[in-house]
Order: structure tokens, then sequence, then C-alpha cells
């Protein structure tokens, strides 16, 4: 059995190294309609003092670029340049191309398809003891964002995608099924997208690893969430053996860890990645390779300058 605990404490100064320049494309910081146990700027001043490169926020409510952009430039001493974008769900308007124009004049770098709002998140949910922390108490339930009409994408998503392409954007899944992911990434790839994510494969989206390998051989990096994989994470439900399959299914060169966290009551962020870290290592990646999932691979997808 790994001991991950000991890896962190006896490495700790080979994991700060790897996660130098790391990047962390998908976090849950406040402030958020949802509970969270650290905003914004705590975020980025822990994580500049660990020496990352760059974050990109995550909200599955509002598009975080504004908060980004003041935090950019009343810290520019900071190491770590904060970044985010755009979730299709309902408070956004769903598929608004005018939202996602926003979010790329105003540097965005990511757009993901509905998460809580997607059509296969409510199924999903009905057989799921997880419910949004803030529908009961601050807003209403979600409602489905259809992606097709007729057996077509939608115009708006069709719209939203020529958005994508001509911004430069990345593109990633969120919590639509795979299937619908296959045929959105497709028609993206044939309409000039080049930047491609599939979001974690290992929950809510129905993949099996046969979907994962046909995805990343679109071009997309495959994302995989440490929330789900870290050792005192509470969203843990899968294991250190189970990372290292969904890693080897495509391979270093096509994986991204992010951390996924910034909720209460679980483990940081920054512990997240760090655990992230020593369980590669556990599982016999190099440290070249855990670099290139946490940093160089997550860099070239959000557009920073040489990876």
């Amino acid at each position: 059995m790994i001991d991950i605990e000991s890896i962190m404490r006896d490495e700790a100064v080979r994991i700060s190294e790897i996660l130098q320049n790391a990047v962390d494309p998908h976090v849950h910081s406040g402030p958020s309609v949802a509970p969270r146990a650290i905003d914004h700027l705590e975020l980025v001043k822990a994580y500049s003092a660990a020496g990352l490169r760059a974050v990109v926020t995550k909200d599955h409510d509002y598009s975080g670029v504004m908060c980004a952009k003041l935090i950019r430039d009343h810290n520019p001493d900071l190491k770590t340049k904060i970044y985010s974008g755009i979730v299709l769900n309902n408070v956004v308007g769903g598929l608004n191309p005018y939202a996602v124009e926003h979010t790329a004049a105003m540097d965005g770098r990511i757009v993901w398809l509905p998460t809580l709002a997607a059509e296969n998140h409510l199924e999903w949910q009905k057989t799921s003891d997880w419910a949004h922390p803030a529908a009961t108490q601050k807003m209403r339930p979600a409602s489905g964002v259809p992606l097709f009409e007729n057996g077509k994408l939608r115009p708006e998503l069709l719209d939203i995608l020529e958005v994508v392409a001509k911004s430069g954007l990345a593109l990633a899944s969120g919590h639509v099924h795979v299937s619908e992911t296959k045929v959105i990434f497709e028609e993206a790839r044939k309409r000039g997208v080049e930047r491609l994510i599939f979001t974690h494969p290992e929950d809510i989206v129905g993949a099996s690893f046969e979907d994962v390998k046909e995805i990343a051989a679109m071009g997309a990096f495959v994302e995989h969430s440490l929330a789900f994989f870290a050792e005192g994470s509470k969203f843990r439900n899968r294991t250190n053996d189970e990372l290292r399959t969904f890693i080897d299914c495509v391979g270093p060169e096509r994986t991204i860890l992010c951390s996924d966290l910034g909720q209460t009551g679980t483990i940081s962020p920054l512990e997240g990645l760090r655990c992230g870290v020593a369980t590669c290592l556990a599982l016999g990646y190099s440290d070249a390779q855990t670099h290139a999932m946490m940093g160089t691979n997550p860099a070239l997808v959000i557009g920073l300058e040489n990876g």
C-alpha cells in the first residue's frame, strides 16, 4: 500500500520543485454562491508562494474574468497570474455567444460547456446524493441547457464554436455526456478550435477508456480532477491505481492534472496539487512527466507562451 503522507513529508523539496511554474486550470475559489474555503486573492497568494505560474478559476454561476483582471492589475508582483473563464449554465444565459465574446475580450482562457445545467448532469444527479450547495437556499435549481435541436447542434452552440475558434479560447467539455462531447469536439475541430479539454472522464460524464482514447485522438487534453483521487479529499471516489490507469490510457503527454478544489470541508487546492505530485511519484512517473501533466500541458491549453 502506498503511503502518500510519508512521500509528501520525505519528498517535500522534490514536490515543491516539480510544482515550480505549474498551472492549475480548474479551481473553485470564491466568492461564490456556493461555500468556498478560499477566495481568488488568497488562492493567488498561496500559489505564488509555492511558485506556480498560473491558475484559472472556475465558477458554475458566473464568469470570473473581471475578478481575475482586477487581481492581476493590483498585484503585479505576485508570481502566479490568475485567469478565469465562463461556464455555459443558466446564470449566464446558457448557450450565450455574447457572454463568450465578452469572456474572450477580457482575456478569459476557457469556455466550459454546461456543468450543473447539463442535461446529462441533471440525469446523473437523480441517482447521486450531490446537489448544488446553494440551490435550495439562495437560487432556483438548474434547468437543462439542451445542446441539440432535431438531432443537430443548436445554432447558438455553433456560433459559440466560431467565437472560440476566432478568439483562441480553450473549449472544455464540462458535464455533458461523452457522446455529446465527441460530436461537439468534432464540429469544433472543423471550425478551427485548436484547444480542447475533456473534463474529468472519471466522473459524471459516462466515459469508457475507449472514449478517452478517441477524444484524445481528436487532439484534446484529458483533464483529471485530483479532488477525485487525492487522499484527504472529501470527494475522493477513485484509487491511486485508477489514476495510473487513466494516465496510461493516453500517456502523460495528453494528460492534465488539476485540483478542482476550493470547496469548504476538504483539502486546499495547493494540498491537492502536492498530493497529486506525491501520488504520481509513487506510481512511477518521472519528475518531468509529472511536471508536464501539471505545468507544460495546462499552460499550452490555456494559451501561455512557451508552454
